[in-house]
């Protein structure tokens, strides 16, 4: 796995001190406020901290004003997968599953993983069905336990032919 974690996104700017709102994309601001630089060494992290709505509100040492602060608007911070701490047994990092080919436990494709979500009971897994289907839903989704999803590696996720809502 070697391409770069997306662990926050720029929202905007915050005050006129060039201050940047993130949005944050892991298990909030500890993993970020780790780092100290991103998109490999252009953006430095001078300070962060909660903005209280599950945000975060950070310092960046090329931005000195709003308008620096307007210009960074959409950049993605970034981190190597290697600077990110070892995982536990079942344990994944959202970006090691996405854009992976699904396929199920009887070894049908199935599409690839779009995304991971969360709305609190547990991850939850969508896929994008490939080929799409021209009525009906083009994605479903997967819960991210061992009965739906069987295991996965850096080719493939599988899970369990009754979950692949064909």
């Amino acid at each position: 796995m070697t391409k770069p974690v997306t662990l926050a996104a720029i929202a905007g700017a915050h005050g006129v001190a060039g201050e940047v709102r993130l949005k944050l994309f892991g298990d909030g601001i500890a993993t970020l406020a780790k780092q100290k630089s991103f998109n490999d060494g252009a953006l430095t992290l001078v300070k962060v901290r909660e903005d209280g709505k599950g945000g975060a509100v950070a310092r960046l040492a090329e931005c000195s004003s709003r308008a620096d602060a307007e210009k960074l608007r959409g950049t993605v911070l970034t981190i190597p997968r290697e600077a990110l701490p070892p995982l536990a047994e079942g344990e994944f990092y959202h970006a090691d599953l996405l854009g992976l080919p699904v396929v199920t436990d009887a070894g049908d494709a199935v599409g690839s993983v779009l995304a991971i979500e969360n709305f609190g009971a547990t991850d939850l897994i969508e896929i994008t069905r490939d080929p799409a289907p021209e009525k009906g839903p083009k994605t479903f989704m997967v819960p991210m336990i061992p009965a739906a999803v069987m295991g996965w590696d850096d080719k493939q996720l599988v899970i369990s032919a009754d979950f692949a809502d064909n």
